[in-house]
């Protein structure tokens, strides 16, 4: 079965619906995935935006996702450690958790990407896009990603 990462609010490529927007209750999205590839000792989140007047605008860092966990439910709240040890970095809207769409003008895309990798990273709440990518250097299994636009 091939790694792949889904949406239950929105397919790939489509649209991200208000709700999940600064324009709207500016709450995470759905997210399942399927395919985990059989080394995985634990997963990473990452969502951006590389449409961003600024360059690329980090929206939502999570890491150290269980194996087990196959699916994150809509409004993951804006903890730095959830059930499970899920830990969450600090996206560029300087807050911890979800940072919804909201760009400037015009129609921008949002990568959520996700990575299986060989290791549990264990590392501190609250880090940086930057600092996971490092984390996960020769780490990564595979990788899979779902795109959806927003436009304002």
């Amino acid at each position: 079965m091939q790694f792949s990462l889904s949406s239950p609010a929105f397919k790939a490529g489509e649209m991200i619906p208000k709700k999940y927007t600064c324009d709207g209750v500016n709450i995470s999205p759905p997210l399942k995935w399927t395919g985990v590839p059989s080394k995985t000792k634990s997963l990473a989140l990452i969502c951006d935006d590389p449409d961003a007047p600024v360059g690329t605008w980090v929206h939502w860092v999570l890491y150290d996702l269980p194996v087990g966990v196959h699916e994150l439910p809509e409004a993951v709240p804006p903890k730095k450690i959830l059930k499970n040890g899920i830990k969450q970095g600090i996206n560029d809207f300087r807050k911890i958790g979800f940072g919804g769409p909201c760009p400037p003008k015009g129609t921008h895309r949002y990568f959520f990407k996700l990575y299986a990798l060989d290791t549990l990273l264990n590392l501190k709440p609250g880090i940086t896009k930057a600092l996971l990518l490092k984390a996960m250097e020769r780490h990564i299994l595979a990788k899979t990603e779902l795109i959806g636009k927003y436009a304002r």
